[in-house]
């Protein structure tokens, strides 16, 4: 099936369970709008469904309890697990936030399978992967819902009609919101690889895990508390097909890497004087990968999670 018209199945689920997964499904043009988390409450149910969406539904997304992940022992939060058997497809060809979308006053992170309907980003000249549909899914992190003029524009890029266009929106600083950007340790490891230079074509499956925040109360904080549940607690598992470049590439993948490392991400994003795009890209990345070979059996496991520079940074939201 493809990439669009799977994640429409979950935007569908999402419409149709409104009410107790706290959406609203609004009509702005043509097209459908389902407010996850902007001006309304969403909730975490709503937010597995917006990754899975995200995802176009090539993997599975769930919330495990403290206590019942692997993260580290006596990790007092959640966490939230994602796993893929085609994680290329999955993270890169549809939930990679590659988008940077401006209409007019209108700003937004955009991701999900309409990027392949798209594809202009060179990303795909490298994975392929580009697609035709009628119906496009767009997933937006933005704190306002797009007006008519902004899904004009989706419509447009997309190919599709504004009526076969869907839109879900949720701020970061939302339960649903939150939840969504965690669900990104996998998608995280993956483009660090495409970077790096690794034939992400060699990953045959793959999982990852990172701490579940509390939900902020402003945008700005809960943008530094799921980048650092990813950069400090995020866990990834790949199986490649064989051992070669693994070691050579591990440690260039990993948020350790970065000389920026070692503060809650927040206090980096001051110290760059607010300027999102001056942060070493080498820091986002998961605080651990492991690597299980196919034809070996061996595993390498590179960085290692930071828990203490998590609860700061959790337990500042908190407090």
């Amino acid at each position: 099936m493809p990439l669009n018209a799977a994640a429409q199945r979950i935007a569908a689920e999402l419409a149709d369970g409104a009410g107790p997964l706290r959406v609203a499904v609004h009509r702005v043009g043509g097209a459908t709008v389902i407010d996850c988390g902007v001006a309304v409450a969403g909730s975490r149910a709503a937010g597995v469904l917006v990754a899975r969406a995200a995802l176009a539904d090539r993997g599975t997304v769930w919330v495990e309890s403290p206590g019942d992940h692997p993260l580290w022992t006596s990790c007092p939060w959640p966490a939230v697990a994602v796993r893929s058997d085609d994680p290329v497809t999955a993270c890169l060809a549809s939930q990679y936030a590659g988008w940077k979308l401006s209409v007019g006053k209108y700003f937004a992170m955009a991701s999900g399978p309409f990027r392949a309907l798209v594809g202009r980003e060179e990303l795909f000249e490298h994975i392929g992967r580009r697609e035709r549909d009628d119906v496009a899914v767009v997933l937006l992190e933005a704190g306002r819902l797009p007006d008519a003029a902004v899904c004009a524009r989706l419509a447009s890029d997309t190919g599709v009609t504004e009526e076969q266009l869907t839109v879900l929106v949720a701020r970061t600083a939302s339960a649903a919101g939150t939840l969504q950007v965690c669900a990104r340790s996998l998608e995280t490891a993956l483009h660090r690889l495409h970077v790096a230079g690794f034939d992400v074509e060699r990953i045959r499956r793959g999982s990852g895990r990172a701490p579940l925040p509390p939900v902020a109360d402003d945008d700005l904080t809960a943008i530094g508390l799921t980048n650092d549940a990813i950069l400090y607690g995020g866990r990834v598992v790949l199986e490649v097909a064989d051992d070669d470049g693994v070691a050579d590439v591990g440690p260039r993948i990993v948020s350790r890497g970065s000389p920026a490392y070692g503060s809650p991400f927040r206090d980096i994003f001051a110290r760059a004087g607010g300027d999102f795009y001056s942060i070493d890209p080498a820091l986002f990345a998961p605080a651990e990968v492991e690597f299980v070979s196919s034809a070996t059996g061996r595993r390498q496991v590179f960085g290692a999670p930071d828990p203490a520079i998590i609860a700061r940074s959790f337990g500042a939201a908190a407090g």
